[in-house]
């Protein structure tokens, strides 16, 4: 997951809407069902998806009242905290 791609991710969220990323993620989703693609343009698509996915909690955080910079930092370290475990 990339810091950056989350917060332009959060800020177009904000700017527009969330149905967006989520339809994204979906077409995304479908898109990884081709037979014909190759590891390395799965794991793009994989990171591209965990990017929205994060981009969407940390939307979500910030609409519960956390202010951005906190909710993005808390995010993160979560993600670092699992996967250091």
């Amino acid at each position: 997951m990339k810091l950056p791609v989350i917060k332009h991710l959060t800020q177009f969220i904000e700017d527009n809407d969330e149905d967006f990323v989520v339809e994204t993620i979906e077409t995304l989703e479908a898109l990884t069902e081709v037979a014909s693609l190759k590891d390395e343009e799965l794991d793009v698509i994989g990171e591209l998806i965990s990017n929205m996915y994060g981009a969407i909690e940390v939307h979500k955080m910030t609409k519960s009242g956390t202010p951005k910079k906190e909710a993005l930092n808390s995010f993160m370290s979560r993600v670092i905290g699992s996967i250091d475990t």
